[in-house]
């Protein structure tokens, strides 16, 4: 009798553990119905004020606290969706089918997520919400949460984007439903690794991983834009990855859709140096884990694994890479007139040219020196010359005073997107 005890133990106590990890996986889709409610009601007005109290109190109000988590990461409120449902009424009714179809792949998610748990033993169990965002965000997580803005998850090219910019109709057209299951994989395995990492290199391979670990779990190539373009451009892309890498200006290859017609490049930089990393390694669930668990903080760690995949056929330069880099910014040649460093400025002075070694994008980024916001001389700005390579600002100066700025590549970039050296100016008043 005992034996038999013992056996039925054997037999149940799995299918228990089992149970209680799919009970601690599940797939929150409520969200996405209460938003079609919602809409139906904003739809019926034209009364604004109206139309923000059906978004607030029937989708906001009665929301999971993953649409809280989303609201939070991204900015999103009640006015901002009424917004883009008056905007872009097209595409609001042709994403509205798709969004609703996931219900049916909840099943097909959570499947992955158990052939995820089968790669990658040490996985932590995390929840995974599907809302309706504001078109700013596909999907991102947040402690043991995976958030999924589904009008841009589930979109495809059939979905109308004739309202919207150029990067989600680049996004919309390359994408398939089956993505669904290879982004909620993404997304999953980003609440295992550690945050951090200021770098191009550390940041390219956190998105990277996630995708390539996607990729294992669903034996499907990623096909969104950036992995197509990537693959018929690798060794260009790899020869500028190269020279960026150790810099932090992870604009030029990371989250970058607004104003890129090939954007969010990164992705697959990182994905290719996983890859190639896994390929080379012959315990292949070692490999996985070590893809997962690598410490974006420890910049040492990052390198070695960098050049164990053997991704350059050589170990790496760091020193070497950011001497090219800095050789690729543009930089401030002069101002006009020529102030800096003056003791006896005019206090007439008006207006103030800054000229660049090179046509500039479209950012501006000016903050305060050290004295502050009381010794900062700017009032406005008039804006750049017809070749982009002069800029101009005003001035409001008072007789006796200091003042001093800083222009900064924040905002100042080349139009390849290399940020500005930065330029102080300081000048006395006389």
């Amino acid at each position: 009798m005992k034996r038999l005890y013992i056996l039925a133990f054997a037999i149940v106590f799995p299918l228990l553990v089992k149970g209680q990890y799919q009970k601690s996986t599940i797939v929150y889709t409520s969200d996405i119905d209460r938003f079609w409610t919602a809409f139906d009601s904003v739809r019926s007005t034209n009364d604004t004020a109206k139309q923000v109290q059906f978004i607030q109190k029937l989708y906001v109000d009665k929301g999971t606290e993953g649409l809280k988590a989303f609201m939070q990461a991204r900015d999103y409120d009640a006015r901002l969706w009424c917004e883009l449902i008056n905007k872009y009424p097209k595409f609001w009714l042709s994403i509205k089918a798709n969004t609703l179809s996931v219900k049916d792949q909840v099943g097909s998610i959570t499947t992955g997520v158990q052939t995820l748990k089968k790669l990658y033993p040490e996985m932590r169990a995390a929840k995974m919400y599907f809302t309706i965002g504001g078109l700013r965000s596909g999907g991102t997580t947040t402690k043991d949460m995976v958030l999924v803005g589904a009008e841009i998850a589930t979109a495809d090219n059939n979905t109308d984007a004739s309202e919207l910019g150029d990067w989600l109709k680049t996004v919309f057209k390359n994408q398939q439903s089956s993505n669904l299951i290879s982004l909620n994989i993404h997304e999953y395995v980003h609440t295992q690794q550690k945050p951090g990492g200021n770098t191009v290199l550390t940041q390219c391979i956190t998105e990277g991983a996630a995708d390539f670990i996607a990729e294992l779990v669903t034996k499907k190539p990623n096909n969104n834009a950036y992995a197509i373009y990537g693959r018929e451009h690798e060794n260009e892309l790899k020869l500028k990855f190269s020279v960026d890498m150790f810099s932090t200006a992870t604009g030029l290859w990371l989250y970058n859709g607004s104003d890129n017609p090939h954007a969010d490049l990164g992705y697959y930089m990182g994905y290719a140096i996983c890859r190639a990393y896994y390929q080379q390694e012959s315990n292949k669930k070692q490999a996985i884990r070590n893809i997962i668990e690598l410490d974006p903080n420890n910049e040492q760690q990052v390198i070695d694994f960098l050049n164990k995949s053997g991704y350059f056929n050589k170990p790496v330069d760091k020193q070497q890479s950011l001497s090219q880099f800095e050789k690729l910014k543009p930089f401030i040649v002069s101002i006009y007139p020529a102030i800096n460093s003056q003791q006896n400025v005019p206090a007439t002075l008006s207006e103030l040219t800054f000229n660049f070694s090179e046509p500039m994008g479209k950012g501006v980024s000016i903050s305060f020196g050290e004295g502050g916001k009381e010794h900062f001389p700017l009032t406005g700005i008039i804006g750049f010359s017809d070749d982009r390579k002069s800029f101009k600002a005003k001035l409001l100066l008072q007789s006796g005073n200091s003042y001093d700025f800083i222009v900064t590549g924040n905002g100042f970039k080349s139009q390849n997107g290399y940020p500005l050296k930065e330029y102080k100016v300081r000048f006395n008043v006389k």
